[in-house]
């Protein structure tokens, strides 16, 4: 395999399309639970708004028209060789700015999302004379769209830094920033953690994080002690409560048999669709998603390289690190000091925190409140993003030419 970046554009072969289609023509659908009084979100994706898009998506979408929108995206891949794994080929959205010494931005998609979150950042990053320019990169993680799959068990989260980390490198970039949420918030932290020299500042639109402990950061929990809580605290936390009670099904099924859900989702389009589309809909602030955004976002998955099995794997390994370089969730908890941190934070995120809680992460350098938005930041209200990133990075801000030389102007 080549070692120099090669130009990738996405081209589904046409009998997969054809079989995409077969497969709709034959599913069959449940019947729905009747209930004029309650939402019928409450059990999950509504029967009727499921077969309405599987109908779509095989007499209506036009994959090709998406396809042709992706491969607008400067994507290419790469070989990376990961210790114990061999050489994966990743998929990667790489945006060079115009300007020479632009800041390298390292993006990290989660799940159900994937390259696609990185695309309503890229026209604001390049940068001007007012605001900072960045080189972004944004992979495709191993197991997911169009980079290689794993099948051998022991992937975690320092194996997925270890690619991402290594990327970057062999892209020319010896110091970089990064920026995350979902998986991409595990990921970015795991690069902190793990290559403090080389990451110097994250920027995350989720956040998880427990109280500050007496033993760690003892300030900040007597501060925890006696400050009380905000309205958007409380409210965030009422939401986080909701989601631990209604939505985290999918991640104890995901974190303890993924193999069971993956037939299901490896099998039938239908079953993926409606998997994905209830966390599009229950994880969001009233975005308005259109129906070929959800199709192109199924889509993404049922074509990817290693499938959509392949794509739950994470949250299995993830919980079970292995030895000797496996990293579990509880140190990407705790203060990473030699990083420095952005938290934005949303009102209808799954995971919301107070701010005393997010400042035990890390040396925090801004932390914004927002009054819209939700899970998929960068999808529903990228300006969030941008401007937390703008605000960190520009002149006068808290990481200016924290990449050493890299002013990005």
């Amino acid at each position: 395999m080549p070692d120099k970046p090669q130009p990738y554009k996405i081209s589904v072969p046409g009998n997969s399309l054809d079989d995409l289609k077969q497969r709709l023509s034959l599913a069959r659908f449940p019947t729905q639970i009747e209930s004029p009084d309650q939402d019928p979100w409450d059990f999950g994706a509504p029967a009727e708004e499921v077969q309405r898009l599987a109908t779509y998506w095989k007499d209506g979408f036009d994959w090709r028209k998406a396809e042709a929108k992706l491969n607008e995206l400067p994507q290419y891949n790469l070989p990376i060789e990961v210790d114990g794994f061999g050489v994966l080929d990743i998929h990667f959205v790489h945006q060079v700015s115009p300007v020479k010494n632009a800041i390298p931005l390292l993006f990290s998609h989660g799940w159900p999302g994937s390259f696609i979150e990185v695309s309503k950042l890229l026209p604001s990053l390049k940068g001007d004379d007012q605001h900072p320019a960045f080189h972004v990169v944004a992979p495709s993680l191993p197991n997911f769209g169009f980079s290689s799959g794993v099948t051998r068990r022991g992937f975690g989260l320092a194996q997925y830094a270890e690619t991402v980390h290594k990327l970057m490198l062999k892209l020319g970039y010896t110091q970089y920033v990064t920026q995350g949420g979902d998986w991409g918030f595990w990921v970015t932290r795991a690069v902190g953690l793990l290559y403090p020299e080389y990451c110097k500042a994250s920027h995350v639109n989720m956040v998880m994080s427990k109280p500050p402990q007496w033993s760690r950061t003892p300030l900040l929990a007597l501060r925890h002690a006696l400050q009380p809580y905000t309205s958007r605290e409380k409210d965030g936390r009422a939401r986080s409560a909701w989601f631990d009670r209604e939505g985290y099904g999918y991640n104890m099924l995901q974190s303890t048999k993924p193999q069971t859900i993956g037939i299901a989702l490896a099998d039938s389009p239908v079953a993926l669709l409606a998997w994905i589309y209830e966390k599009l809909h229950d994880w969001t602030d009233s975005y308005p998603w259109t129906d070929d955004e959800i199709l192109t976002w199924t889509s993404i998955y049922w074509f990817s390289v290693a499938g959509p099995a392949a794509s739950v794997r994470i949250y299995y390994e993830a919980r079970r690190p292995q030895s000797p370089k496996g990293i579990s969730y509880d140190p990407l908890r705790e203060y990473i000091p030699h990083v420095k941190l952005g938290v934005a934070h949303l009102p209808r995120e799954i995971s919301i925190v107070p701010t005393i809680w997010a400042a035990a992460l890390g040396p925090v350098v801004r932390q914004s409140e927002h009054a819209r938005g939700g899970h998929f930041a960068t999808w529903e209200v990228p300006n969030v993003v941008i401007e937390d990133l703008q605000a960190m990075f520009g002149r006068g801000g808290p990481c200016y030419e924290v990449v050493p030389g890299k002013d990005g102007y």
